[in-house]
Formats: C-alpha cells, sequence, structure tokens
C-alpha cells in the first residue's frame, strides 16, 4: 500500500508530483502558485476566517475530516452573513498514511465544495515524521461576501427577540464519540455535516433584520447561546421541550452521562430573529433539506425582569426552562465535554 513519506512535504519533486497529480485535479486548480489572485465582482464587505480540524477518528458516521474542513470553513462565513466564495487549505501529514485514506480525504474535499458552491484555490503541505503527528490535520480559510444591507452582530438584539435553531442538535458528537470508542447505536446516529450557505441565503431572502447567527460546533448549542448573550448584555431564555434532540442522540447521552446541549453540531446554525419574522423563517427554512427541522426554541427577554424575581443579574446569562416547570442556568464547559470533537 502506497504511503505518505517525508519527501511528500520537502518542497522538492515529490511534493510537486503529489501536488500537481493527486490534489490540482481533485480540486480543479488551474494555477500552483503560492497565492491565488482572485477576481471579486460582487459589491459588498469581504468576510474572511480560517480554522483547523484536528478530528479523530478522521472518517466516522457521516461525513469525515475532509467535507468537516470544508463544510466548516463555508459555515463560519455564512453564519457571519456572507456567500462563501474561496478557500484555502493546508494538510500536515504525518509519515506513513495511507495514500488511499488521503486521496479518499481529497475526494471528499472535493465533492464538498461542490456541493457548497465554493472554489478550493490555493493550499500546503507538510509531512511530519512519524510518530510526530496524528494522521492528518487540515488547516482552512476562506473568503466570502457581505453583500449592502446585511449586518449581523450582537448589538442588534433586543428583548423580544426570538431563537430558532435550523435542526436536530448534538448528532456530530455522538456520532465521533461512537465511531471512536467502538458504540453502535440503532439506528445509528450519522453526523450533520453539511453546508449552510444555501440555508441562510433563503432566510436573508425572508429577512434582512436578522440579528445574529452562529454554528454551533465545539460546546454545543449552551455555549453558542451564552457567547451570544454575553456579548449582548442580555439574557436568553429557552424551553426544554422545544430542543430538537433525536431519539439516538438522547439515548446515547442518557447511556453516557453527556447532556445533548453541549454536543457538537457541524452542520445547523442557532439565529436570533425579529418575533414578527420567526414563522415566515421557519416555513422557508422547512422547505429545505438542511433546515427541514427548524424550531424555536426560546426568546430574548429584558434582564431587569429577571432580576427582579431572581434578586441576582440576570445580564449575558442562559436560562433554560424545563419540562417539570423549573428553571436552571445554562453556562460554558469549564473544559471539553467530548476531545477532538473537530
Amino acid at each position: 500500500m502506497e504511503k505518505i513519506l517525508l519527501g511528500h512535504g520537502s518542497g522538492g519533486r515529490i511534493m510537486h508530483t503529489l501536488i500537481r497529480e493527486r490534489l490540482a485535479p481533485v480540486f480543479g486548480m488551474e494555477t500552483l502558485n503560492d497565492s491565488a489572485v482572485l477576481d471579486i465582482c460582487s459589491k459588498g464587505r469581504i468576510a474572511f476566517t480560517t480554522d483547523s480540524y484536528v478530528v479523530s477518528p478522521i472518517f466516522f458516521p457521516g461525513g469525515d475530516i475532509g467535507d468537516l474542513a470544508v463544510f466548516g470553513t463555508v459555515n463560519d462565513l455564512a453564519v457571519s452573513g456572507a456567500d462563501p466564495l474561496y478557500i484555502s487549505v493546508g494538510f500536515i501529514i504525518e509519515e506513513g498514511f495511507s495514500m488511499d485514506s488521503f486521496e479518499r480525504i481529497l475526494a471528499s474535499m472535493a465533492a464538498a465544495a461542490k456541493r457548497a458552491g465554493v472554489k478550493i484555490v490555493t493550499g500546503d503541505t507538510k509531512v511530519v515524521d512519524k510518530g510526530k503527528g496524528d494522521g492528518i490535520f487540515i488547516n482552512t480559510s476562506g473568503i466570502g461576501i457581505v453583500k449592502d444591507g446585511i449586518s449581523l452582530g450582537p448589538d442588534k438584539i433586543k428583548p423580544g427577540d426570538q431563537v430558532i435553531v435550523s435542526g436536530a442538535i448534538g448528532r456530530h458528537g455522538i456520532s465521533v464519540m461512537a465511531e471512536r470508542n467502538g458504540l453502535s447505536f440503532d439506528p445509528p446516529v450519522l453526523s450533520d455535516t453539511a453546508p449552510l450557505n444555501g440555508l441562510v441565503d433563503i432566510m436573508l431572502n425572508v429577512c434582512k433584520d436578522i440579528k445574529m447567527m452562529r454554528d454551533p460546533t465545539r460546546g454545543g448549542v449552551a455555549t453558542t447561546l451564552k457567547e451570544m448573550a454575553f456579548e449582548s448584555g442580555l439574557c436568553i431564555q429557552i424551553e426544554e421541550n422545544m430542543l430538537p434532540v433525536t431519539g439516538g442522540v438522547r439515548g446515547a447521552c442518557e447511556l453516557l452521562g453527556l447532556d445533548p446541549l453541549y454536543v457538537a453540531n457541524e452542520g445547523i446554525l442557532l439565529a436570533i430573529v425579529p418575533a414578527e419574522s420567526v414563522e415566515s423563517l421557519l416555513a422557508a427554512m422547512r422547505d429545505n433539506e438542511t433546515g427541514k427541522g427548524a424550531v424555536r426554541i426560546g426568546a430574548v427577554v429584558d434582564p431587569e425582569s429577571i432580576n427582579k424575581t431572581s434578586g441576582s443579574s440576570a445580564a449575558g446569562t442562559v436560562l433554560l426552562r424545563t419540562a417539570i416547570g423549573g428553571s436552571r442556568v445554562i453556562d460554558m464547559l469549564a473544559g471539553e465535554q467530548l476531545p477532538r470533537i473537530c
């Protein structure tokens, strides 16, 4: 079986052969310069993002590190209100890594880019000594255009705004954890890896006054909601009986002592929207495959209305109203609930 060699990251002939014969044809790269010169004709502001992907295992039910890297980059741009256009990719590969696995990852990335409507235009490859890596790490950066009239941010959020989520939560984290530990569930829990830019386009066509969007990856829905509440200085109140959790994820979390609110996702978004737009947004989202499970899960409330009853400041907090009528504070995890999820 052909393997990745140290020479594949050396800068010499073997590396150039790898790039020209394996990478460039798969991604459709026309030039192999250190930088891509891109013709961006659309009017608007440029959005730029970068991220690194170190998931273990690299192949898991519903996806792999390749499509995870592409979709993760696309989604970071999309929830900022941008149309993703171009992606760079950097590989750090451990010596001895299977060439078959590498080509499988390349094919997955190419398919993901095609699905999301973006182009992989430049990149880099490095190889480290055997034992000094963990198979393969991927770094990506992405560029997109924010069209005129689109402005998202925590400063837009007001009491009365509603919180919606585009689909069931916790699937990616449970999928990776199960594969890593040799666990099986019936039916199997598949990762939700998917591009969100098409869904975001639909949402912004329905309502240009969406206040803020985020994709709740590491740390899950709980951590992302906490970030939104903290950045806005307001209180977010969610309803336990409204949270979309599949039977498989719920059962796995109960078995393993996990809270689905803190489990990673890779193909859903959270949005804070005007109350008058909730129903039209949900209807439009449910017509799209990526948003067919969209639901309202809570609302933004004035911290002062909570302070009067609790006696303590509710600014920047997230409250969960439980199914039995109580409430509890939702905070960020001190560390990782599950390691190496993305």
